[in-house]
């Protein structure tokens, strides 16, 4: 197995401490690892791709999610009480990803059919509210057209022709 040398300037040497801590005593490995992720995400930057982070499940308790794209568009719409945003991406790979960010969905607890319900707008009743907690989704798809039901009639036609056009176009001038 060939042999590298890397030198560590005295200012760098509790980093790679830490990492060869954390890899469990394999700092090459651990070395190999940034260095994939590195050129992976460079690579992609060079090609106009921006690292993506997004968080996914219920709002405070969910996890976050990488990936290499480009945004194509983002459409939001409410629904009773609740705001949807739509965000669809290219990823470096060709495929599309679609985010959807759910608001909480509140509800104040009153009774329209009830001619009492104005007293308790005024302040002059018992109230009561409560709320579905909001949420993220993040689905890929291998095509465009795979979008579509999934995303507002007039989000997909809006961002239709962008995802035909390359995330960056070399100019011979």
């Amino acid at each position: 197995m060939p042999n590298k040398t890397i030198y560590v300037s005295e200012d760098d040497l509790a980093l790679f401490q830490q990492a060869q801590e954390l890899s469990g005593g394999n700092l090459s490995q651990a070395i190999s690892a940034a260095l994939r992720r590195y050129i992976e995400m460079e690579e992609g930057r060079q090609e106009g791709y921006d690292e993506i982070i997004v968080e996914v499940g219920l709002q405070g308790v969910g996890r976050k999610q990488r990936f290499s794209g480009v945004l194509l568009g983002e459409w939001g719409r409410t629904t009773g009480s609740r705001v949807e945003m739509f965000r669809v991406y290219r990823s470096r790979k060709g495929k599309f990803v679609l985010h959807v960010d759910r608001s909480p969905d509140w509800t104040d607890g009153s009774d329209s059919d009830n001619w009492l319900s104005w007293r308790t707008l005024l302040g002059l009743g018992d109230s009561s509210w409560g709320f579905v907690q909001g949420e993220s989704t993040l689905e890929v798809v291998d095509s465009f057209q795979d979008l579509r039901g999934k995303v507002p009639d007039e989000f997909y036609e809006l961002i239709a022709d962008l995802a035909e056009r390359p995330a960056v176009e070399d100019l011979d001038i």
